[in-house]
């Protein structure tokens, strides 16, 4: 796939850094067709001994994943069609975030605006994350659609921070600015929003212009936590909860109300703790 045919996606390129845009409206909801054009972007620079950096950020100043779609219970075909090629012992979601946590090069979120669920691991997943302070937020809010993260949250937050703080992030379902990430190790560290954009150029670009094999070694000499059994069990506790009935019934609710809106995912959380309670 050449980068004038990606639909969701914007490549630019410049001295050996990669920068992919994401642009999804209306608040870049990470679909079947947003999944599937990060993998094969991914897999497109696997190999590129021209590029040494991926930037990933942002068309929307607000969003930079929203979440997963709501709406893929509802499209078998679009599951069937993530599970393809993924390995055995992944579900689809755990294997997007493997797949960017497996590339060669150096990867960097500069994250402007709000990631949630699946945003949020993608977060996790890329190898660097600096935060606009005031504009940025953080948030696993699975379980208030009545579910578990299942795109590796449970696994990647536990390599960062207490067992209590990752509970309280999959549990209290709350917000975090970017200054209660970067101390709980949800990222890298927190910048004043104009200082975002120069501080995220500057070190890929430092990075990017180190000799030659630097970032080869060092990737291999500070590998990640191998999660062992947690995916499964992740995976069994997430779609153990996906399909129930009840679940879709919740999801379809907070559809109704506005999750997927603007207006509904600048305060999601309320918007489906609200739903909850009228459900009750």
């Amino acid at each position: 796939m050449t980068e004038s045919t990606y639909t969701k996606l914007r490549v630019t390129r410049q001295d050996r850094v990669a920068t992919v845009t994401i642009d999804n409206p209306p608040v870049n909801i990470l679909d079947v067709t947003l999944m599937g054009e990060v993998r094969r972007f991914l897999a497109s620079m696997h190999n590129d001994p021209d590029t040494r950096v991926i930037v990933f950020e942002s068309a929307d100043p607000e969003f930079f994943i929203a979440h997963v779609d709501m709406t893929l219970g509802e499209q078998p075909e679009a599951l069937n069609e993530l599970q393809r090629d993924v390995p055995e012992n992944l579900n689809p979601f755990q294997a997007f975030a493997e797949a960017l946590r497996a590339q060669p090069q150096v990867t960097i979120v500069k994250l402007a605006g709000l990631a949630r669920g699946g945003g949020a691991e993608f977060v996790l997943a890329a190898d660097m994350a600096f935060a606009a302070e005031e504009r940025a937020g953080l948030a696993q809010c699975e379980a208030l659609m009545g579910i578990i993260p299942g795109g590796g949250a449970t696994q990647y937050l536990g390599q960062r921070m207490t067992r209590g703080r990752v509970l309280e992030a999959i549990l209290g379902a709350d917000l975090f600015d970017a200054k209660t990430a970067e101390r709980y190790g949800w990222i890298n560290r927190a910048l004043p929003a104009d200082e975002l954009d120069g501080f995220v150029s500057r070190i890929a670009a430092n990075i990017a212009a180190l000799p030659d094999g630097i970032i080869t070694a060092a990737k291999r000499a500070v590998p990640h936590a191998a999660p062992g059994d947690g995916f499964t069990r992740e995976s069994e506790g997430w779609m153990a909860l996906v399909f129930q009935p009840a679940v879709g019934q919740l999801m379809a609710n907070q559809l109704k109300a506005g999750a997927q809106t603007r207006d509904g995912e600048r305060d999601l959380e309320s918007l489906l703790r609200g739903v909850i309670a009228r459900s009750a």
